[in-house]
């Protein structure tokens, strides 16, 4: 049997059995699971050597733009020649380009030559235009002046180099085909200008294949897996301003916002809460909606600048757009009908809630306490998202083994070469894909950490006030809140690390099963019988339960470590066991709070989704170098980061229910049924809302 706590978190006994004053919560502690806060400091070790490879090898302009024949990535300015503001890939000869896509061909298109431009090239209306390589060699013209000419030097080439470019060898080449700007990639129609394909003719030039096959091909690489991955990726860090602003600043003024108007309007904020969770998610499906093109003409376009309006091109990323407007659709809904049927508990949510403001009242530096963990957690996003970005990118460029017939004039040596005239591509670092997910598990667990250390804090403060009422004043803490901060820096990181483990264990196996069960789909090897299917649907559901009560139990432990300073596991037992003797008294009035509380926290994450969509709507991200191939990813980062923070917040108001409702049956059970330790004014709001019968009564006596 577990003994009582009293001699811990309240006042104790000396050894002479005189009351010793002082006691409250910090009797009799010492550092627990020092290994595992030891594994937390070596993780992170390995964190730096890893973001520090990143760093090195990384660089994030290859997510968004593509490589020319010499390997260098577009817009560097440190390339050979100089490429600032040259963002553009366009591919040289047409020819190749078809050959690319031939079914039985083995040429691929990573072998055509291909420079990079600032912008697409247009045939002529009475002309032949040309676009013409890098100059170099006898070609004495500067990078500007040869973006001035429109890349065009044809009339200073040489008999012989003419004669080369009109055999498709280049260093110029016919622009026969209009095309547009796809992501950062000159992308051919079909549709070649008959003026400049018999000025071709007449200047005796071979034959270019003009079929439909040749606007696909640059599509079909475009629009790959890999190349959408790193676009989403490159999304999320060309709209870092929008992510500080809406996933930083506005859930810092919402959760404030949110904890003072608890603290004043107490009894408003269940039903503020639910109604303005149900606009805010109509709103950002209705979002989701205008962007995926099924209300109004505003769909996501892979087009960048401007174009012919009968032109339509789509990629996987309207697609994603759509799948997630009918994600959402169904979550509105089911959200909307459940919010309907607590209407009928929001008073005694207001009960509930009743408890946490009285406790934020006495002790009010717990309002602004959030902002210490919130300040550690923007700078380790910011530099974490630095090193994810250069991790994504890693790798070194390397010229492609080719036995294609690629043959070109090289300006440098004044000849026709065939060797070494393979294209360039990212070869990957082995084994990035461990690095990633090292980093990704590095994320969540650091979060988990950090939000522990914050949930542990305030329940060590919110138990100072409820185990010294029963005294006098100053024995409550000066400052609670930092002396709570000093115990656990002091005897409880390890606990901390221990519990955060736990969950981000669970999470990665959820998240390594989903990601076979999604392969095993694509593969068709999902079973099909109805047992199979129900065997698999149960498992998922039984894995999801396991990882929620894993994290009920170690928020509850929290608690517990900050009352009696065990360690985790000990701390889990005790928790566990008051919450099984009493599930009667607390269940409903918790599961109600921490509804209304979720909801509070879904407000701030889907308001900080919508200002995303507001943001990203504007002109700076829907053109020019700045253009996102599609608000999906930096909104989902920002409804996340606004859930941390609001999770940070509204923790507080978590953890004072929990913290009391924990400490008043703990107490009720060591004193017979009757709280000795409970302060007067949550008596008083106990009884006001009868929920003084609610916790004492336990189940019926036989």
């Amino acid at each position: 049997m577990r003994g009582p706590l009293g001699a811990v978190i309240g006042r104790y006994p000396s050894t002479d059995g005189s009351a010793q004053m002082g006691g409250i919560i910090s009797h009799n502690r010492k550092c627990r699971d020092l290994v595992f806060l030891l594994i937390f400091i070596a993780f992170w070790v390995g964190m730096i050597v890893n973001s520090s490879f990143g760093f090195n090898q990384g660089n994030p302009l290859r997510l968004t733009y593509g490589l020319d024949y010499k390997g260098n990535v577009c817009g560097d300015k440190h390339a050979n020649p100089g490429l600032r503001e040259l963002e553009l890939k366009y591919w040289l000869n047409p020819n190749q380009v078809y050959q690319s896509h031939l079914k039985d061909s083995q040429f691929k298109l990573a072998d055509a030559r291909s420079i990079c431009l600032l912008d697409c090239p247009t045939p002529s209306e009475d002309s032949l235009n040309w676009v013409c390589d890098y100059p170099e060699g006898e070609i004495r013209l500067s990078m500007d002046d040869w973006i001035d000419r429109n890349y065009d030097y044809f009339e200073f080439l040489t008999p012989e180099m003419r004669n080369s470019s009109v055999n498709l060898q280049g260093p110029c080449y016919p622009v026969i085909f209009p095309s547009i700007n796809v992501y950062w990639s000159c992308q051919f129609l079909a549709r070649p200008s008959n003026v400049s394909l018999t000025h071709w003719k007449q200047m005796g030039g071979v034959n270019i294949d003009a079929d439909l096959i040749i606007d696909k091909s640059i599509h079909k690489s475009t629009n790959s897996r890999s190349f959408v991955l790193k676009r989403y990726v490159s999304d999320i860090g060309k709209s870092w301003p929008v992510l500080i602003v809406c996933g930083g600043i506005l859930p810092l003024f919402l959760a404030v916002i949110w904890l003072l108007m608890v603290r004043h309007f107490v009894a408003a904020m269940p039903w503020v809460t639910v109604v303005l969770f149900n606009v805010l998610i109509v709103a950002v499906t209705m979002f989701y909606y205008l962007k995926a093109g099924w209300i109004g003409n505003d769909a996501i376009t892979p087009i960048i600048g401007e174009h012919d309006p009968y032109v339509h091109i789509f990629g996987r990323e309207l697609n994603h757009m759509r799948a997630a407007a009918v994600l959402m659709t169904f979550i509105m809904a089911v959200s909307v009908l459940t919010s309907i049927a607590i209407i009928r508990r929001i008073i005694m949510a207001t009960s509930v809630l009743k408890v946490a403001a009285k406790v934020i009242g006495e002790v009010q530096a717990l309002i602004i306490f959030p902002i210490i963990p919130y300040a550690i957690l923007a700078i380790f996003y910011m530099l974490w998202l630095s090193a994810a970005l250069h991790l994504f990118s890693s790798g070194r460029v390397v010229q492609n083994n080719c036995n294609s017939n690629c043959c070109t004039y090289d300006l440098a040596s004044r000849r026709v070469n065939c060797d070494r005239c393979c294209g360039y591509s990212l070869r990957y670092t082995p084994h990035i894909d461990i690095a990633i997910f090292f980093h990704l598990f590095g994320c969540y667990w650091a979060t988990q950490f950090f939000v522990a250390c914050s949930s542990t804090v305030i329940a060590g403060s919110v138990a100072s006030y409820y185990w010294a009422r029963s005294e006098t004043s100053p024995e409550i803490p000066f400052l609670p809140v930092f002396a709570s901060m000093k115990q656990l820096a002091r005897y409880n990181l390890g606990s901390m690390a221990l519990g955060s483990l736990t969950v981000s264990f669970m999470e990665s196996i959820r998240f390594l099963l989903e990601s076979i069960r999604r392969k095993l789909k694509v593969a068709s090897t999902t079973p099909n019988s109805w047992i199979g299917r129900a065997a698999h649907n149960t498992s998922r559901f039984c894995l999801r339960c396991i990882e929620w009560i894993i994290k009920s139990v170690n928020r509850n432990a929290y608690i517990m470590i900050a009352i009696t300073g065990k360690s985790f596991c000990k701390a889990s037992a005790i928790a566990t066991e008051l919450i099984i003797n009493n599930i009667l008294r607390i269940g409903k009035v918790n599961v109600i709070g921490d509804v209304i509380l979720f909801l509070g926290k879904l407000c701030v994450s889907l308001a900080s989704a919508l200002f995303a969509f507001l943001m990203l709507d504007t002109h700076k991200y829907r053109s020019a170098h700045n253009k996102i191939s599609s608000p999906l990813f930096p909104v989902l980062v920002c409804w996340g980061l606004g859930y941390v923070v609001a999770t940070l917040f509204f923790g507080v108001v978590e953890m004072s229910i929990d913290t009391i409702i924990l400490s008043y049956c703990q107490d009720s059970e060591e004193h017979q049924g009757t709280a000795q330790y409970a302060p007067p004014l949550l008596m008083e709001t106990l009884n006001d809302q009868n929920e003084m019968q609610r916790l004492t009564q336990g189940p019926p006596s036989s």
